[in-house]
């Protein structure tokens, strides 16, 4: 197996009184969807967030590997750097797609602005690459030119997508990205993340707290209670033959909705 894109160990983030998340370890390879599940309050989502560098860690380590081979050590990593490895190594999926894109310019400028911050400055290819991505996307590039506030909550969700890989990046963190969609909007989602997964081979983190988006997604899953990981496995393996009590919880809890 090919070296991971992210290895952590006993990575803490302490915000006193049991709240936070507490020696987390696990390894997530290239084209790997790792889900983390869990009830709100579990720590979930200050995992992903501490994960990304938004937040700083107390204790551990978290080394991401990027493209060219190069590791890095995120807990320590100066905030400049940072930010150059979360405009062209990975990118960052908010459950309201109004916190992760700019309302008041167009769909294009969305999707340009990451290329540009890299450098690219080519007008003409910066419209077609961007065009090229909202039809990876499943939004007609005559959009092009619109504006989010325009969209439905599902295009909004899918132009942060494309915003988010137009740089081809090693790694996205997700946060609910499911979360405000009805049912029919959300498998298209599903289905076009699960293709896009495939196609581009990046590895995703996603916080979610419905278990049947990690079953369709992910290959593993982190079952998280009170800051701490209480069970990590194939997804499958977890969702069918749960072994923790909280798990088989969560489980019943799903069967018997």
């Amino acid at each position: 197996m090919s070296q991971p894109v992210l290895s952590v160990s006993g990575l803490t983030k302490d915000y006193g009184n049991g709240q936070g998340c507490f020696d987390i370890d696990f390894e997530l390879y290239e084209g790997e969807v790792l889900c983390i599940v869990g009830e709100s309050g579990s720590g979930k989502s200050t995992l992903l967030t501490t994960l990304a560098g938004r937040l700083s860690a107390d204790a551990g380590s978290v080394r991401f590997r990027d493209r060219a081979g190069s590791s890095h050590e995120l807990t320590t990593l100066a905030e400049a750097e940072r930010r150059r490895l979360a405009r062209s190594e990975w990118g960052f999926v908010t459950q309201h797609a109004r916190d992760g894109l700019r309302m008041n310019v167009s769909a294009g400028a969305n999707v340009s602005e990451r290329l540009m911050a890299l450098g690219q400055r080519h007008y003409g290819q910066l419209r077609e690459t961007a065009a090229q991505w909202l039809e990876k996307v499943e939004i007609s590039r005559e959009r092009l030119d619109d504006r989010p506030t325009a969209f439905s909550g599902g295009m909004q969700q899918r132009l942060q997508i494309a915003r988010n890989l137009v740089t081809q990046p090693r790694l996205v963190f997700m946060d609910e990205p499911t979360g405000g969609l009805d049912v029919s909007v959300q498998a298209r989602f599903l289905d076009l993340l699960r293709r896009l997964v495939h196609d581009t081979g990046i590895a995703v983190i996603m916080v979610t707290h419905d278990l049947g988006v990690a079953r369709l997604l992910a290959q593993r899953t982190l079952v998280m209670q009170q800051g701490r990981v209480v069970e990590a496995g194939l997804t499958d393996q977890i969702l069918d033959d749960p072994q923790h009590p909280y798990s088989q919880l969560l489980v019943s809890s799903i069967l018997q909705a």
